[in-house]
């Protein structure tokens, strides 16, 4: 006859309530927790069993094995007292009073689930008046995870951080990690600068001879001139002290002189502003939608749409407003110019340019907008158009030598650039530039390859043009270019430096915090999501976060912090 195993589901929950029923009526118990006042009968075999702590305790030759009374200093009586409870029931009560005791006894004793639950508990209670205390208890309990959170938090919110008394209550150090960290989430230097002042006047006879190096973790170029003026020079902890005041010096001087502008620290992460990708051609025979690009997290999201289909267009930038301009609908070269309001999120027509095109260059050079060559659906374009604010039309100014449609444009100096492009029968390697005081056209050196659908960035004294391709009129096979090249206006020369990691025709290009971004584009066979950065200090290119929507065509631009 074959056996057969029989098993009993309930077996442990049964025996552990017998258990329970054994320490409620103190039988069979073999040692007594003394903590404080408190006397906590227990059983050996089930504390070792749940806690690694009192497993170590009576497993070894010490002398606690076998004492019937084991006292246990520097722990909290009422927290042990509901830890030991636990042990026998698998259930434990927090609050936000008791939260920490608990989560220093259970981190002690080694009950794993119980940190990781109390963790998880003072996660969910993180506000900018106890995130600094949870950071301080985490590290102290060396819980990494609610470290890190509470860490992220802080540096999330810390405008409302900074006027909570926890933030007055930090050590030195700790207000110079905070104020000197890339990541602090912060409008502006300004923000950092009023933190500076609320955590030295807390104490300000004790405070404030760290002035001087508090304030060297301000980034006071990044500053405006007239703040610099007008409520950091003028504040007496600062005219008071004459390390301070050369910092404010130095400051100013950067901002009078940027010709000797030294190689500076990029402003924070936070106050970079952010990357717009606009439009483009995608899967869908036209992408409308725009994307936000936050260098914080290093993710696209999508925040708008274009009012309709348009490829080939530009887009400038004029006090946090998108300037769209021109393209095609598919069907027919437009000459309609909409903007779009990046703080409400609303678009608005706009005056249209004189001339219907798609494929130009749009850039901002001296504070109007230029539109530059193009196609106007039956010939290649030279012409120029210039944006007149105050009579809310477009001019022409001095066209270019030559023709040029997916020409690459951009403002380098206080000239404007325009950069390969086709001309009819084929890509340019051709580039001049224009002088709006002179209203001339002038012909640079040449860079080292045809582009057509070239991007181009301006980024420290330098030029940078990327990617495109070289195809002759009569074939259509394009070779796409990874490749990259660098020009300076004060040699006139082309220098190649590291190419991308993939071909990248009609890419998007951008400059944020002294990196240029490449986004999407079209690498022979599909709409590239995909998106890398350029260091010009290490001569690198670096993946980041992809686009939601591969595309190429997209315009990508720079929109400051909306203050």
């Amino acid at each position: 006859m074959d056996g057969s195993d029989f098993i009993y589901l309930n077996h442990a929950s049964c025996t552990m309530k017998k258990i329970q029923e054994h320490l409620q009526n103190q039988q069979l118990c073999d040692v007594v927790i003394i903590a404080g006042p408190k006397r906590i009968p227990a059983h050996r075999l089930v504390l070792s069993s749940v806690s690694d702590y009192f497993k170590a305790m009576f497993n070894n030759d010490v002398r606690e094995s076998h004492e019937e009374e084991v006292t246990i200093s520097d722990v909290d009586a009422d927290a042990l007292e509901k830890i030991i409870s636990y042990m026998y029931t698998g259930r434990l009560e927090m609050s936000e009073e008791n939260v920490e005791r608990v989560l220093s006894t259970a981190n002690m004793l080694q009950l794993h689930p119980v940190v990781d639950a109390g963790c998880n508990f003072l996660m969910k209670q993180l506000h900018p008046s106890n995130c600094l205390g949870i950071r301080a208890f985490a590290d102290l309990q060396s819980c990494h995870r609610l470290y890190k959170e509470a860490h992220v938090y802080t540096m999330e919110h810390f405008t409302d951080v900074m006027r909570n008394q926890e933030f007055v209550m930090l050590h030195f150090n700790q207000v110079c990690e905070l104020v000197g960290s890339d990541d602090v989430n912060v409008p502006s230097e300004m923000t950092l600068f009023e933190a500076l002042l609320i955590w030295v006047k807390h104490s300000e006879a004790e405070r404030k001879q760290h002035m001087p190096e508090l304030l060297s973790h301000i980034r006071l170029t990044h500053m405006s001139k007239e703040f610099l003026a007008d409520r950091v020079q003028t504040n007496s902890l600062i005219n008071q002290n004459l390390p301070c005041e050369h910092q404010i010096i130095a400051a100013m001087s950067y901002h009078m002189l940027p010709a000797r502008r030294p190689c500076l620290k990029p402003p924070r992460k936070s106050t970079m502003g952010h990357l717009y990708a606009i439009g483009g051609m995608d899967n869908s025979k036209g992408a409308t939608s725009i994307e936000r690009y936050d260098v914080r997290i290093n993710q696209w999201t999508q925040i708008a749409q274009m009012t309709g289909r348009r490829l080939q267009f530009g887009v400038a930038v004029l006090e946090d407003k998108l300037y769209v301009v021109g393209g095609r609908d598919g069907l027919k070269t437009l000459n309609s110019v909409e903007c779009f309001n990046s703080r409400t999120k609303t678009w608005s027509v706009m005056p249209p340019v004189a001339t219907h095109r798609h494929g130009l260059g749009v850039a901002v050079l001296s504070g109007p907008m230029y539109a530059v060559g193009g196609h106007d659906g039956w010939s290649y374009l030279n012409t120029v158009e210039r944006w007149d604010p105050q009579a809310r039309a477009w001019n022409y100014v001095a066209p270019m030598s030559v023709s040029r449609s997916t020409v690459g444009v951009a403002v380098l100096f206080d000239k404007l650039y325009a950069v390969g492009g086709r001309d009819g029968s084929s890509c340019l390697r051709s580039v001049e530039c224009f002088d709006p005081h002179t209203n001339k056209w002038t012909n640079c050196a040449p860079m080292s390859k045809r582009r057509g659908g070239v991007g181009v960035g301006v980024c420290g004294a330098h030029l940078y043009a990327i990617g495109g391709h070289d195809a002759p009129a009569s074939n259509q096979m394009s070779k796409l270019s990874e490749s990259v090249e660098r020009y300076s206006p004060k040699t006139d020369q082309w220098t190649i430096v590291a190419s991308m990691s993939v071909p990248r025709d009609a890419v998007g290009i951008c400059v944020l915090g002294g990196h240029l971004y490449a986004c999407g584009g079209y690498d022979g066979q599909s709409y590239l999501s995909t998106c890398e950065s350029y260091d010009p200090q290490s001569n690198e290119w670096t993946k980041v976060a992809p686009l939601n929507t591969g595309r190429a065509g997209a315009v990508v631009v720079h929109v400051r912090n909306l203050l």
